[in-house]
C-alpha cells in the first residue's frame, strides 16, 4: 500500500499550456509545472525543443496528494483531454515534442499507467488504438516561466480561447 501522500507523474498531452489548464482544476493536485522531459539534451529552450531535434516532449510535471486522488484518476482525464490515437500531433500542433507520452517515475506507475492504457484502449471511445508512449522517466526541464499559468494569463488570446478552454469544459463535462 502506498504511504506516501506526495508524488509526481509527468505527461504529455500535446500543448503543455493545455494540460497545465486541466491539471490545476483537479482536486488533489498540488502543482503543475510545464516543461520538457524525455529528450537526450541537458536544459533545453522551447525554441530547441520546438524544432524537433532534442527528443523531448512538451510535458507538465503533475504533483498530487495520493490521499486525495489517485494515479488512476489522474490518467482518466489525461485520456479526456487528448487525443492518445494521433501520432506525434493534437490539433494544429504537430511534432514528436506534442506526443503522447506518460514519463512513470516507478514500477507502480508504470504497471498503473499501463493498465490504465489498456482499459481507455477496450473502451470503445477510439476508432484508433492508442498511441501513447509510456516510458521511464529520465529528466524534467521547467520551460520558461511565462509558460506556467499561461492560460490564466492569457484567456483572451484565441489560441486559449479555441483550444484550450474547449479541453477544459470537456474535463469539467466528463468529471460530472
Amino acid at each position: 500500500m502506498n504511504t506516501k501522500r506526495r508524488e509526481k507523474i509527468t505527461l504529455g498531452a500535446g500543448c503543455f499550456w493545455c494540460t497545465e489548464a486541466v491539471y490545476v482544476r483537479l482536486e488533489g493536485v498540488l502543482s503543475v509545472k510545464s516543461g520538457f522531459s524525455g529528450g537526450n539534451i541537458n536544459n533545453p529552450g522551447y525554441m530547441e525543443v520546438c524544432q524537433g531535434h532534442t527528443g523531448h516532449a512538451e510535458v507538465c510535471e503533475i504533483e498530487y496528494d495520493t490521499k486525495s486522488i489517485s494515479l488512476e484518476e489522474i490518467l482518466e482525464v489525461f485520456w479526456i483531454i487528448h487525443d492518445p490515437t494521433s501520432l506525434n500531433r493534437q490539433g494544429n500542433d504537430i511534432g514528436t515534442h506534442y506526443r503522447s507520452v506518460i514519463f512513470y517515475h516507478n514500477k507502480e506507475q508504470k504497471k498503473v499507467a499501463e493498465q490504465s492504457m489498456n482499459l481507455a484502449n477496450s473502451s470503445g471511445k477510439y476508432v484508433n488504438n492508442i498511441v501513447t508512449e509510456i516510458s521511464a522517466w529520465k529528466n524534467f526541464y521547467p520551460a520558461d516561466e511565462h509558460h506556467n499559468q499561461y492560460y490564466e494569463k492569457n484567456k483572451n488570446q484565441a489560441y486559449c480561447k479555441f483550444v484550450i478552454l474547449p479541453k477544459i469544459i470537456a474535463f469539467k463535462n466528463n468529471r460530472k
